[in-house]
């Protein structure tokens, strides 16, 4: 089915500890993103990147409930969220599959929220399926680094210590039991905590390695259609294994492989459900020869449609030779 997909930049490194992720929309783009999209004839817009007027949040960072410390850049990182999630909202109205490429994992704090404020206009129940190492559920008051890529999902469902980035009215929260970490094999001990007492699902790699990805994409799958849902897929480099995708500054091994990765990103495109996406944490600095940039695109290629054969070509209709 050919799509509406429109394409915007978030060249932010603000919330990760290494810099180099404001260099990845343009990798991505040059590894050729765009043209393969457009390959598989959706209309593509590429709207360039987002550059956010520079504001600061209603409260000032020591009238959080943490220390300034503990919300690095937190001024910085608010002001990109909220020109984000205007951007975001209008993109959704628009009717097109809004593609953001990062830039570092806060900037979901912003294109969610733009999504979320979208659901509930045409009300829709969202989900979030997060492909990453990483819970991503710390606050300011329990980051043991106070690096904000770490705790965007957290301000997503709503945890104390994010006043100020949104206005009240302008921040619909993400039920938590909506919400799907997938690929998971880093949580740190409090935002274990905090995952088991809000009903988060947790999919980490020991249950992968047992069950297999499809198993538990089929699940997912089915609690997205049965409830008519909005699908958002936040795509982490660090869900891979840096074997295969190294552009990361936040690396940990154990993580999907290339085939996995694909075939998660076949079954949601034959299930139709998603309906906005992030590419986020690819660092060119960090890269071998550009091929975690080429692995995301064939990877967003895989979600809007590339296949190897049309499935309903079958060996008899094709003279009964392997293909």
């Amino acid at each position: 089915m050919t799509r509406f997909v429109e394409i915007l930049g978030i060249p932010i490194e603000a919330g990760a500890g290494h810099p180099g992720a404001v260099m990845g929309p343009a990798a991505l783009r040059t590894a050729g993103l765009v043209r393969a999209l457009r390959d598989l004839g959706h209309e593509v817009r590429d709207l360039g990147d987002l550059v956010p007027e520079p504001s600061k949040p209603d409260h000032k960072p020591e009238q959080w409930n943490a220390s300034p410390a503990n919300a690095a850049r937190l001024a910085e990182i608010a002001a990109w969220s909220r020109a984000l999630a205007d951007r975001s909202h209008r993109m959704m109205r628009d009717g097109g599959v809004p593609v953001f490429l990062g830039g570092d994992h806060s900037l979901s704090m912003g294109s969610v929220t733009g999504v979320a404020r979208h659901c509930r206009d045409v009300g829709k129940p969202l989900f979030v399926l997060w492909l990453d190492a990483h819970a991503d559920f710390n606050t300011p008051a329990t980051s043991p680094s106070g690096n904000m890529h770490g705790m965007p999902v957290a301000l997503l469902c709503g945890e104390d210590g994010f006043d100020g980035i949104f206005p009240d009215d302008q921040r619909p929260l993400v039920d938590p039991a909506h919400v799907h970490l997938f690929g998971i094999r880093s949580v740190d001990p409090d935002e274990r905590r905090l995952l088991r007492a809000r009903g988060v699902d947790v999919v980490d790699m020991r249950l992968i390695d047992e069950l297999g990805v499809a198993v538990q994409m089929r699940r997912i799958i089915e609690r997205v259609k049965a409830a008519g849902g909005h699908l958002h897929v936040s795509l982490d480099v660090d869900f891979l294994d840096p074997s295969i995708a190294p552009a990361v500054g936040t690396a940990v091994l154990g993580g999907a492989t290339y085939r996995e990765a694909h075939l998660i990103m076949e079954m949601l495109h034959d299930a139709d459900i998603v309906g906005s996406v992030d590419v986020v944490e690819l660092n060119p600095f960090l890269d071998e020869r550009g091929k975690s940039a080429l692995l995301l695109v064939d990877l967003v290629a895989s979600l809007f449609g590339r296949r190897i054969i049309d499935p309903a070509v079958t060996q008899s209709q094709i003279g009964g030779q392997a293909v």
